[in-house]
């Protein structure tokens, strides 16, 4: 008995399925200095990053990035079912007793064969057990390897439909606040709205969306990788957006209740700090002002022009600075680890949505009404 052997694959079956236990069934964030998942990723992305530097399309980059989150998920099982393969191989070889067909010589090649085959229960019987001790590995390792495949099964689905949720709310956010969405764009849209309940409500369906996202994305990292249907929106951009508006609303903006607003800002800064602990991502100092001087005042003068009042004040520029410092570098670091792009405040320009846009509007805006050319309009126009 080679008890070496015996010890590694023991202690390599132990860790990768301890490490798919956290991963797929445990539902929270697992603080260990070692993990399998954490290696795994960590050791991927970074390669994948690195090509993507070569790719100087936006949107050819986008798609590639897109292909990672789905591919990590195949890449990680088949890690697993690996490890475990190797690791029943190795008890085999260590503790167990083997006859081949052919009478060949049995070795640990041949033993990392019959454990694939055991484990995927195809049972060719080409190599058989002969001793007690193997006929129980065998039979361990085909019934793990039967719950492993159906465990992935459900993995998949809750995975697919937690992303599907997120996609959702970030898609209504397309006609509330511009693609990709800002805070300028919300406050103008929803700030001068007859019914003041508007704003307060997406607002409220954010405060729970961060904490959606907050669970499911802790539960499955993983999704933290998996990119939106637009190339221009994303799950941390529609955050930041959200934090960005609500922080102003908080500072102070004319006629705008801030209660719901403090509790959706907190709910969304609790999930963009712990998230940024998932994916180990750093801070960086130097991290760019995302609203310096000139555009806070093009921001105030562009909301005034729109029918929003923001505060006057030291005490506005304190709250706002405040509040910012509470979000914006760990919103910063995850743009900065995930690739994605984090949308400014105001833009200098009108950007027109996602939802008017498309393949056809050249030609029809060309053909107009009577023949007559159709210039694109702003977006309240379109009401």
């Amino acid at each position: 008995m080679h008890i070496f052997a015996v010890i590694v694959g023991a202690v390599v079956i132990f860790a990768v399925l301890l490490d798919a236990f956290e991963t797929v069934v445990l539902p929270r964030r697992v603080q260990r200095h070692f993990r399998i998942t954490n290696w795994f990723y960590r050791h991927t992305w970074r390669p994948w990053r690195a090509l993507v530097s070569h790719i100087q399309t936006p949107t050819r980059r986008e798609n590639f990035l897109g292909y990672f989150g789905p591919l990590s998920i195949i890449f990680l099982l088949a890690l697993w079912a690996l490890g475990l393969i190797l690791g029943f191989a190795l008890l085999q070889y260590g503790a167990g007793e083997h006859v081949q067909l052919s009478n060949e010589r049995i070795t640990f090649g041949r033993l990392v064969y019959h454990s694939g085959e055991t484990f995927f229960t195809l049972g060719y019987g080409d190599i058989v057990p002969t001793s007690p001790l193997s006929r129980t590995l065998a039979v361990m390792e085909a019934g793990l390897g039967f719950g492993f495949l159906g465990t992935v099964i459900g993995y998949l689905p809750t995975l697919y439909a937690s992303f599907s949720r997120r996609e959702v709310q970030i898609s209504l956010l397309d006609v509330r606040a511009g693609s990709p969405p800002t805070a300028a764009e919300l406050l103008a849209r929803l700030g001068t709205a007859s019914d003041k309940r508007l704003l307060d409500q997406v607002f409220r369906d954010w405060e729970r969306l961060a904490s959606e996202v907050l669970e499911s994305h802790i539960s499955y990292p993983v999704l933290c990788y998996f990119r939106s249907q637009h190339t221009n929106q994303s799950w941390l951009g529609a955050l930041t957006s959200i934090l960005d508006t609500t922080a102003l609303v908080i500072a102070g903006v004319d006629a705008l209740p801030t209660e719901q607003a403090k509790m959706t800002f907190a709910m969304a800064r609790h999930a963009v700090v712990d998230l940024a602990q998932v994916v180990h991502a750093q801070y960086d100092r130097g991290f760019p002002d995302r609203l310096p001087a000139e555009k806070l005042t093009q921001l105030r003068n562009g909301l005034e022009a729109r029918g929003v009042r923001l505060k006057e004040g030291a005490e506005f520029s304190e709250k706002l600075t405040s509040l910012r410092d509470k979000y914006e570098a760990y919103a910063h670091g995850l743009a900065q680890t995930l690739l994605i792009t984090v949308p400014p405040w105001i833009f200098d320009e009108r950007h027109r949505d996602n939802w008017q846009a498309g393949p056809w509007d050249t030609l029809i805006q060309a053909k107009g009404l009577g023949g007559v050319s159709t210039p694109f309009r702003k977006v309240e126009d379109h009401f």
